[in-house]
């Protein structure tokens, strides 16, 4: 039941949005340049390795030894802008389409914190990743990396198709109000280094 209101919603949702896609992606165009979207490879279910696809929010700025500077010093402002939507997201439709994503998920993460999880921690790979989540609606980015695996897992343990109802419902609500969007101090989060309670 879940993937197929997986792919009826992301199919649905991509036609009337088709416009804002195009809309966005020219934008980025002017803006940042080539390329419009931001590919990388994290981890799908039970950890398989997928490419997700997000419109592009930042510089290839470089510090003097070649290295990229921080996130905070290469956002822009029209990615401050797509990010406080969720703007960035909506290609992400199209990984749900493709089975690699669910609507409704923890949100995927990048590779190399596989090898720092906890056995509890990885549980969150029962499951999809998703577009948004259990911890998207409680927090967000401003949870610590903690809170937001036990939230994740407690939706691996408690997932429905009204919970995800209810969250898609909520993720509406808090792209409205912009709440969670960054960590104290951070353009997005810090990055996770293994989990305290190990």
């Amino acid at each position: 039941m879940k993937r197929i209101f997986d792919i009826i919603a992301s199919f649905f949702a991509l036609l009337p949005l088709s416009p804002l896609l195009l809309i966005v992606a020219l934008l980025v165009r002017r803006k940042l340049g080539s390329p419009v979207l931001f590919r990388q490879t994290r981890p799908g279910l039970h950890g398989k390795p997928f490419e997700m696809v997000k419109f592009r929010t930042m510089r290839d700025a470089i510090d003097a030894e070649g290295n990229p500077l921080p996130d905070d010093q290469r956002m822009t402002r029209l990615g401050h802008i797509l990010r406080a939507t969720s703007l960035d997201e909506l290609p992400e439709l199209w990984n749900v389409l493709k089975g690699d994503m669910s609507l409704v998920g923890p949100r995927p993460l990048l590779m190399e914190y596989l090898p720092l999880y906890s056995t509890e921690q990885y549980r969150r790979h029962e499951v999809r990743p998703g577009v948004t989540g259990w911890a998207q609606v409680n927090g967000r980015n401003a949870l610590s990396w903690e809170e937001k695996f036990k939230l994740d897992v407690w939706y691996v343990d408690n997932r429905s198709l009204w919970l995800d109802l209810k969250i898609l419902w909520l993720t509406v609500k808090k792209v409205l109000v912009r709440d969670g969007i960054s960590a104290d101090g951070q353009a997005t989060m810090t990055r996770f280094e293994g989990s305290k309670d190990e």
